[in-house]
């Protein structure tokens, strides 16, 4: 990411060529709410596909689907329902609802969402000279109240009397109440994981900076089950694990930093979250925390379940205690066209280019004639084009405007290389293979274009 990117270039981007689009746009839009174009769904596909492979290198990790839906019990013994909230204040002058900690933090007050209503109003009392309302700039607003960020649904429920019914919160805790069924379907002991990927649901305050705080948004999640004893080597082995696996999606370590929780739950053992240097500056990634018994003990007390596991070599018996790695698709998605953003010149000529790593990039190659209105050159580009797809289906047909022009578009999208079929493929089947980064051109035989695609 070049010095001068800014998120409004990313967000123009992202729209101009169908990464990212704003949710039910041609309604004026709903905060909060983004859907994926064209070539999003690919870019967030790779990403996705990366995260699941890393964890399938383990062979003692499995996969699950959990219902978005679960019983209202469940939030229950998690806490979310009494505890899962954040700090709201309202700008008494043009009443947008604001995160009173986020508020503060930009004037240099240390505060935290844990905290409680008592000390977040002692806090934002001492700075109310300071603090002013970014909507309207004003100085006037009320008391902190704590927002419980649950969102809720009429699915099933057809009284006031029914329960309450959530969207999830979080993929974790269909994870913990799945424990026990995959543990006794006899393929897993501890320790063992368990992986998913799956949408959540939060009723943020401010949703804000493009595609980093959403309301609705997916996760990647695993929750890995171990001894009490093993725990802490274990969570300090999937520290550096998770550090490093930011090299295979292309990005650079130095725009990475661990940040450690100072303020733990009170069931958290320990708590680091990777933090990636966006345009707004250093924010959560990917947060490996380490859990305890908590979870599975609550799910034991309010379900009547046992959740212990007997260690048939010890036999000792115990509650697994959890190492937790979360990390969102939207965020991922975001630092990568981050990290990957970049304006330099080539030619003479200003461009965008996506400088993507090779297995992020939603579009492998593109095949063009090197002039549409040659039938030779289009039956002979239309040959190659079906002869790729066969092999990888990501590679795209370009033949609109100038080369120049389809040059400077396949950059933008990050295109590792472009495929130009011209009056010598016609003579010998050899073409031209232009490289995104360098605008260096070589001639490759047509026969060998799987290989250097494949690679």
């Amino acid at each position: 990411m070049s010095r001068e990117t800014t998120l409004d270039k990313i967000v123009s981007l992202a729209k101009r060529r169908g990464f990212v689009f704003p949710g039910s746009e041609i309604y004026g839009g709903f905060a909060g709410t983004y859907d994926w174009g064209p070539l999003g769904v690919e870019l967030r596909r790779n990403v996705v596909d990366t995260w699941l492979r890393a964890m399938k290198c383990h062979d003692n990790i499995a996969q699950l689907d959990s219902s978005i839906f679960t019983a209202p019990r469940v939030w229950e013994a998690s806490g979310h329902v009494s505890g899962f909230n954040d700090p709201l204040v309202v700008c008494l002058s043009c009443h947008s609802k604001l995160r009173a900690d986020h508020l503060l933090e930009a004037v240099g007050v240390v505060a935290d969402e844990k905290m409680s209503e008592e000390e977040l109003n002692r806090l934002f009392d001492g700075a109310r000279e300071k603090v002013h309302c970014p909507v309207c700039s004003k100085q006037k607003f009320g008391r902190v109240v704590q927002k419980n960020l649950m969102a809720t649904s009429t699915l099933g429920k057809f009284s006031d009397e029914d329960e309450e019914v959530y969207l999830r919160a979080e993929t974790a805790q269909g994870i913990f109440i799945n424990y026990k069924n995959v543990l006794d379907s006899g393929f897993y002991s501890i320790p063992f994981g368990i992986a998913q990927v799956g949408k959540a649901f939060r009723n943020e305050i401010s949703p804000r900076q493009f595609l980093f705080r959403k309301r609705e948004f997916e996760q990647m999640e695993m929750q890995y089950f171990v001894s009490p004893v093993e725990a802490p080597h274990a969570y300090e082995e999937w520290r550096k694990e998770r550090f490093a696996y930011y090299d295979l999606l292309g990005i650079t370590q130095e725009k990475l930093q661990w940040k450690r929780h100072e303020n733990l739950v009170f069931y958290a053992k320990d708590a680091w979250d990777i933090q990636y240097e966006y345009p707004f500056g250093w924010s959560e990634l990917e947060g490996v925390h380490y859990r305890g018994d908590y979870d599975l003990s609550q799910h034991q007390k309010f379900s009547g379940v046992d959740m212990s596991y007997l260690d048939p070599d010890t036999k000792d018996r115990y509650i697994p205690h959890v190492i937790e790695t979360s990390v969102g698709v939207d965020r991922t998605v975001l630092m990568v066209l981050c990290e990957s953003y970049s304006e330099d010149e080539m030619n003479g000529e200003k461009r965008v280019v996506l400088r993507l790593h090779p297995r992020m990039a939603p579009v492998k190659a593109a095949v063009f004639p090197l002039l549409k209105n040659k039938p030779d050159l289009v039956s002979k580009a239309r040959e190659v084009y079906a002869m790729l797809k066969k092999s990888e289906p990501r590679v795209m047909w370009d033949d609109n405007g100038n080369i120049g022009k389809r040059y400077r578009r396949q950059d933008e999208i990050g295109t590792p290389v472009c495929i130009t079929i011209d009056f010598q493929t016609l003579e010998d089947g050899s073409v031209t293979v232009r490289s995104r980064d360098t605008g260096e051109q070589i001639r490759v035989a047509s026969s060998e274009l799987p290989k250097l695609i494949g690679s």
